[in-house]
């Protein structure tokens, strides 16, 4: 048996994280805004109570060339192109969130956070009703769209329609797509439950497709100049359907799902790239999702998953003998690559989850050398959430109107462009250019927005064409959600 003092000093040198900044920070406000942010990224035609009151309709014509009705859902950041693959991932994670802490949301933004859900999966189910033999992945030709500077409402580039008919293959985007209905599905369950019934029987017709015409939606000749290297498969599609049997199996509880899982988990590679987490691998997120029942159920035949699962959150423990995420000076977690938050939000999202899952069968992580709590695991995701939205050297919140101290520079088209309210007159493709190379902040405040964030030094320019930090995304905000949701009910996680 290890000594009780390496558990008790670990928990000793991460408590102080929890507390040094004591509360300062309103979560109920930042929750209400970042629910908010998803209302200036809609497409199509906006309702009455729309709050983002810069927006206005826009896309209005997409999926005219299938003589389909493909408007609506999200631009996925701050261009004007709908991609499928994180459309479907963000709107998981929206749903996810209210799973696991709509609970602890103040009923109002409860209420929002189930109208962004539904803004997603309207569109998705629109994307998947030719099912079973077609899918679409993709509105807005982005090479076009990436070309111009223009407003969503006054857009006049090439609204392609990126569409992929079996057997040709998108087990990546169909097994997300059927991940975000399933998952949906649960939160609409008992306030429409003919809408929730709707919503799953096509995320099973959604994972049929996937299932059955296996491969990469990126290596379709038709599709992949339009979504690389944007958004292409870059880890592999079988993560997409272990990660969408996982969330059937939630939803139903039906065994079909459940050896689904089992079986296939070495074959589809559910050891592999285990810690991860975001719109292209699910590994992580599968894992800690699957663990629920291994941990609350008893089901041991997935302790794989578990083992996987613990896995990775020993990987975040900087005392543990088996830590190798990097933590910034300043200590916020940092990858490589660009848009650092979004690994920041989805890690701390699992962070959190998997603390209640421990918590509520009174066990905790064992990492070689110290044993870890829920309460240490919460005190991770609190300090990544203080530095966000402000505890960190530049003293800035990294999500746009929370605070007085934000980014004013952000890297999105209708955000940086006078709106179609004050300036009614068409803004053409190049024209923008003049708001682009603007040093002025943007007229319209995306409110609730979470950029890209700093660099590995912790620094921030306020740069509008530093899109690796500048540019928000609905990815960033959408696990988000769920953390701030946790911490508006526990400030200060014990």
């Amino acid at each position: 048996m290890k000594p009780m003092t390496h558990s008790l000093s670990f928990l000793l040198l991460l408590l102080p994280l929890a507390t040094v900044h004591g509360g300062g920070h309103d979560y109920r406000d930042a929750l209400s805004k970042c629910i908010l942010f998803f209302e200036g990224q809609r497409s199509g035609v906006l309702p009455q109570d729309q709050r983002q009151s810069w927006r206005a309709n826009s896309g209005l014509s997409d999926g005219w060339t299938y003589n389909t009705d493909l408007t609506g859902g999200y631009y996925d950041a701050g261009d004007n192109v709908k991609f499928g693959f994180p459309m479907a991932f963000t709107t998981t994670m929206l749903a996810w969130s209210v799973i696991e802490f709509g609970e602890f949301m103040p009923p109002n933004e409860l209420r929002n956070a189930m109208v962004a859900i539904r803004w997603g999966t309207d569109y998705l189910l629109k994307t998947v009703s030719q099912q079973p033999n077609r899918i679409f992945v993709q509105v807005g030709d982005p090479i076009t769209d990436h070309n111009c500077w223009e407003r969503p409402e006054d857009m006049d580039t090439a609204r392609t329609v990126y569409a992929i008919d079996s057997p040709n293959p998108a087990s990546d985007v169909a097994g997300e797509t059927a991940a975000a209905l399933a998952a949906s599905s649960m939160v609409f369950r008992s306030s429409d439950p003919g809408y929730a019934d709707t919503l799953l029987r096509n995320a099973m017709k959604a994972f049929e497709f996937a299932d059955t015409y296996r491969g990469a939606y990126s290596d379709n000749a038709n599709v992949r100049d339009g979504v690389c290297p944007f958004y292409c498969d870059f880890d592999g599609y079988q993560d997409e359907l272990l990660w969408s049997a996982a969330w059937l199996r939630r939803v139903t509880q039906d065994g079909g799902y459940l050896d689904y899982i089992q079986n296939n988990g070495k074959t589809l590679g559910a050891e592999d790239n285990i810690n991860e987490f975001g719109w292209d691998n699910k590994h992580a997120g599968l894992n800690v999702l699957v663990s629920k029942e291994v941990l609350e159920g008893s089901m041991y035949n997935l302790e794989s998953y578990k083992s996987s699962a613990d896995s990775f959150m020993c990987t975040l423990i900087p005392e543990s003998s088996s830590s190798h995420i990097e933590y910034t000076a300043a200590g916020l977690i940092y990858k490589p690559g660009g848009s650092n938050l979004q690994h920041v939000t989805s890690i701390s999202f699992l962070l959190l989850v998997y603390a209640n899952y421990l918590a509520r069968t009174s066990q905790s992580l064992n990492c070689g050398n110290i044993d870890v709590s829920p309460t240490a695991l919460r005190a991770i995701a609190k300090k990544q959430v203080d530095y966000i939205l402000g505890d960190n050297p530049m003293g800035l919140s990294y999500m746009v109107g929370y605070s007085d101290h934000y980014p004013q520079r952000i890297h999105h088209r209708g955000s940086s462009l006078p709106s179609i309210k004050d300036h009614p007159q068409p803004i053409a493709c190049k024209e923008g250019s003049v708001y682009f190379n603007s040093s002025n902040p943007n007229p319209n405040v995306l409110v609730g927005a979470l950029v890209g964030g700093p660099g590995e030094d912790d620094v921030y320019d306020d740069d509008r064409a530093d899109f690796r930090k500048s540019e928000p995304t609905t990815y960033i905000n959408a696990p988000f959600i769920g953390v701030l949701a946790y911490f508006v009910a526990n400030p200060n996680p014990n």
